[in-house]
């Protein structure tokens, strides 16, 4: 027997009224009229070659074979429904390894304080932060990201500018009273070079 959607539907429809105990009942849920519901659990029974189902002024009842039937097609229905529901929950739903290289200075003061946060909200990553100086080759180390100061070097990765800030450059009163204030990075390194 080839599989159509409509099968689907009239197996749909009869888990609905053995639900709700009636085919009045089983319309409301499906959001379909009675004579809907009965057309889908006919065409099914059509197909099947059986009755599903005893009708009485009084009461519903499955026959034999529709017992036989719905219990064995339940499990199969109530799977591709957790199935669908993970599916959509998965569009949304964050989960499996994420591998992130950040620079040290960001990974302490701007990662560290919001990782137990992000691990609350997303509970399936498993986060693997590795915090150094040097960005590397982050393919062939299998990095999924990479955060990082400063223009990015030309390269075949995609860069994308998360923010945008202030690099604070202090010193020590008496640094300054000995060698005097820095007036460009570059002075830096000249003090520097300077004291060895």
């Amino acid at each position: 027997m080839a599989f159509d959607g409509r099968l689907l539907s009239g197996i749909s429809a009869l888990a609905a009224v053995v639900e709700a105990g009636s085919f009045v009942r089983a319309a409301d849920s499906l959001g379909l009229t009675q004579s809907g519901v009965s057309r889908a659990v006919a065409r099914l029974e059509a197909r099947l070659g059986v009755r599903l189902f005893d009708r009485t002024p009084r009461a519903i009842t499955l026959t034999e074979e529709g017992r036989r039937f719905y219990d064995g097609v339940m499990p199969h229905l109530t799977g591709i429904e957790e199935r669908a529901a993970e599916a959509s929950g998965g569009a949304t739903a964050v989960r499996g390894r994420l591998r992130v290289n950040a620079d040290a200075a960001f990974g302490h003061t701007v990662l560290a304080p919001r990782l137990a946060g992000f691990m609350v909200r997303h509970p399936e990553i498993e986060l693997e932060l590795v915090v150094r100086d040097r960005i590397g080759d982050l393919v062939a180390e299998g990095f999924d990201i990479a955060l990082r100061f400063g223009e990015p070097e030309p390269s075949g990765l995609n860069s994308k500018l998360l923010l945008e800030t202030r690099v604070l450059t202090c010193a020590a009163p008496d640094y300054v009273a000995r060698r005097g204030r820095p007036q460009h990075p570059d002075d830096l390194m000249t003090l520097m070079n300077a004291c060895w």
